[in-house]
């Protein structure tokens, strides 16, 4: 599939608003894989994905999880989780994206995992910081991001634990153990 023709199978999997964030987040993917010596299509085509399951029938996704021997851990969390690991089997199977690398970014946009990929960073960090968002922190988001993908992921770990901390919402465990991992990595001084 080309662009066009995944950007209209998109733009039918969603609402108006939720569009114009992937578009946003695809802003950003492109500007940060340039910035970062990444593939601006892979990052291109992981963005415009990112959140085509995101609309998916609960009970579709949940059998998506079952059925693909998923993490069962995922059906434990809020709804809101499963369209990441989803959308990677959707990207599959609907739109026949197998480079592995786009499939993990879209994976782990949403949890991060404790050995990511530069694309994996560039896809999390873009849907985190798209021009769209408008939250206390995108800015500075957005300051540190520019100058270190790992920083970047430092701050956006650290600030989605305590917005869902401040909510008393459980906090998947992927999620400690990334803001874990970059916390060494960046106290052992070799970032990205």
């Amino acid at each position: 599939m080309n662009r066009n023709e995944i950007l209209e199978k998109v733009k039918h999997a969603m609402p108006e608003n939720r569009f114009i964030h992937t578009l946003g987040v695809e802003e950003m993917a492109v500007k940060y894989a340039e910035m970062y010596g990444a593939s601006p299509e892979k990052a291109s085509i992981a963005a415009l994905l990112h959140d085509y399951a995101k609309y998916y029938p609960d009970e579709k996704a949940r059998q998506v999880v079952i059925h693909e021997n998923m993490d069962p851990l995922l059906l434990k969390y809020d709804r809101a989780l499963l369209h990441a690991p989803v959308g990677a089997y959707l990207a599959e199977q609907e739109f026949g994206i197998t480079d592995p690398e786009i499939l993990e970014a879209i994976r782990v946009h949403t949890t991060g995992s404790t050995s990511m990929s530069k694309l994996d960073k560039i896809l999390f960090l873009a849907d985190y910081t798209e021009p769209n968002r408008d939250f206390p922190g995108v800015n500075e988001a957005r300051k540190i991001t520019a100058e270190s993908l790992d920083e970047g992921m430092l701050f956006a770990l650290g600030r989605t634990i305590e917005y869902l901390a401040s909510k008393r919402q459980p906090i998947f465990p992927d999620t400690f153990e990334s803001f874990n991992a970059f916390a060494f990595l960046i106290k052992e001084g070799d970032v990205e």
